[in-house]
């Protein structure tokens, strides 16, 4: 486990030297330094807390075990925090009000707060940089919940009757098709409440640009509309944070020197359960290099192309990706906090779902957001409880995709 769990931390630059010297790179030299998902705990393939397991063991290589550049805030005290690791500067308290995509947009560009003007919405991967794996959404009877985020520093409600409905926006969209009931437009966003990205409805037909038709929600607003999510604005140069400097070198990885990470450069095509993976990155020798692991999901989620219209969501000039299926999601080592029996993933294909009159799995989620897998289906089964929301069931499976990192 790592030593300093706490919800608060705010790292010295010595110490942010020291964790990204293992990549060989200064802080200061990454555009994208990737700030730790914080996870701070173990668990086996039920759920179970566990003593976190020796090197070549099995269960080894879990998020907690390589832990990298932890969260760093400070509170101005002026409404607005200060990232220490990004250099992006967040509105602490956001608006508790939902909006439509186009609303939230105009009210960031309206929003004075702490001697700025210039406030926007923030790309998925600059609002995914918030977010804290150390979050759990507990039924009442179950405990008190966990944001997927620092309280300490940043404002968060869990709205009233619909405590898992916490889903902020990005300025995202997601270009590749209609999400829903295939007419909707998405844009990404993520939900703090209950630690997942998807694609949500903007309110307009994908095709048309006119107003959407119904919401595609089964459970959604009476008059049809898209129900709308919060905001929380960022201030910082646009295009920056986020974007990838890929370099194929040749021997089999890729490099990114916007995050300092070094990649598989193309997957095995073996789908696994959630401990062969984890096993498969620490016993990996490519490019010269054996300290290969399982990436945790904000690694995995950084070599996300979201500008691309087509599937799979990679950049295919540097890396190669098994096409076996329409849903090609990739294992993190990092635990979903709501039902600790699954791990997150990344889907780089369609991300799958079906919801009230549907037979068929459609792009729900759309291909960049992270859900979760069960680690494995012996001894345990999936069950709505954990595969189904209000409005919708994913498709999920116990054997995915796997990309080592290093």
């Amino acid at each position: 486990m790592r030593p300093n769990s706490s919800r608060h931390v705010i790292a010295s630059v010595s110490a942010v030297l020291l964790v990204l010297s293992s990549n060989g790179l200064a802080a200061q030299g990454l555009s994208y330094p990737l700030v730790d998902t914080m996870q701070d705990a173990c668990y086996d393939l039920t759920g179970a807390t566990i003593t976190c397991p020796a090197e070549g063991a099995a269960l080894y290589g879990q998020d907690s075990q390589h832990p990298r550049l932890a969260a760093a805030y400070i509170d101005n005290g002026d409404g607005s925090v200060q990232d220490e690791n990004t250099g992006l500067l967040w509105q602490k308290t956001p608006q508790y009000d939902r909006m439509q995509y186009a609303e939230a947009l105009d009210y960031c560009e309206d929003l004075d707060l702490a001697g700025h003007s210039d406030w926007r919405v923030p790309s998925i991967k600059e609002l995914y940089s918030l977010a804290d794996f150390r979050g759990e959404l507990l039924k009442p009877e179950e405990g008190t919940p966990t944001p997927y985020i620092d309280t300490s520093v940043f404002d968060f409600q869990y709205p009233d009757g619909l405590p898992f409905a916490g889903q902020y926006w990005s300025s995202t969209l997601y270009v590749k098709g209609p999400v829903m009931n295939g007419r909707n437009q998405g844009a990404f966003g993520f939900n703090f409440a209950d630690g997942h990205i998807k694609a949500y409805g903007t309110g307009l037909d994908f095709y048309t640009g006119g107003d959407a038709v119904n919401s595609g929600l089964p459970n959604g607003p009476a008059d049809g509309k898209a129900p709308g999510n919060y905001v929380r604005c960022v201030h910082g140069q646009e295009d920056v944070y986020g974007v990838n400097q890929f370099e194929n070198n040749g021997d089999g990885t890729v490099i990114d020197a916007a995050t300092g990470r070094m990649w598989q450069q193309a997957d095995d095509g073996i789908r696994r359960e959630w401990a062969d993976a984890l096993a498969y990155c620490e016993a990996l020798e490519l490019g010269g290099h054996d300290d290969w692991y399982l990436p945790n999901s904000k690694e995995l989620q950084s070599i996300v192309d979201y500008r691309r219209t087509g599937f799979p969501a990679i950049d295919e000039t540097v890396f190669a990706l098994t096409r076996d299926a329409e849903s090609l999601d990739f294992w993190t080592s990092t635990t979903f906090g709501d039902f600790k029996n699954y791990a997150n993933v990344i889907a780089f294909g369609k991300a799958l779902s079906k919801a009230g009159e549907q037979t068929e799995y459609i792009d729900w989620h759309g291909a960049g957001a992270q859900r979760s897998s069960i680690k494995t289906i012996v001894g345990q089964d999936m069950t709505e409880a954990t595969t189904c929301s209000v409005n919708a069931c994913d498709y999920n499976r116990s054997d995915n995709l796997v990309r080592c990192v290093r």
